[in-house]
C-alpha cells in the first residue's frame, strides 16, 4: 500500500479491506486534484461542446441539454478514452 489512507472518504473498514489485499496500491490524492480527476475531462467536454454559448431558457432546459451531451459523450468511445488519458491515467485488463 504506498501513499496515506485518511480523511472522511476512507472508512475503519475499507483501510482494513485495503491492507488485506497485498495486489492493491491505493493512493490519497490531494483534497483539490481536477488534473488528476478524469470526471474533469467528462466536464470539460460538455462545458466546451454542448454548454457553451447556451441561454438556457430554465433549468429543464439545463438538464436536458447536459443529458444530451452526456449521452453522446458515453457513445463515443474516443472521448471516454482521453479522460482518464487527460489525468495521466491508464486502464489496464488484469
Amino acid at each position: 500500500m504506498s501513499g496515506t489512507i485518511s480523511g472522511t472518504h476512507l472508512s475503519a473498514g475499507m483501510r482494513a479491506f485495503v491492507a488485506d489485499q497485498d495486489w492493491l496500491t491505493v493512493v490519497q490524492p490531494p483534497t483539490h486534484a481536477a488534473d488528476l480527476n478524469p470526471v474533469e475531462g467528462v466536464w470539460s467536454l460538455l462545458r466546451r461542446c454542448f454548454l457553451s454559448n447556451i441561454a438556457f431558457t430554465g433549468p429543464e432546459h439545463l438538464i436536458r441539454t447536459v443529458r444530451q451531451g452526456l449521452r453522446t459523450i458515453q457513445n463515443r468511445s474516443d472521448l471516454i478514452d482521453g479522460c482518464p488519458e487527460g489525468a495521466g491515467l491508464t486502464l489496464t485488463s488484469a
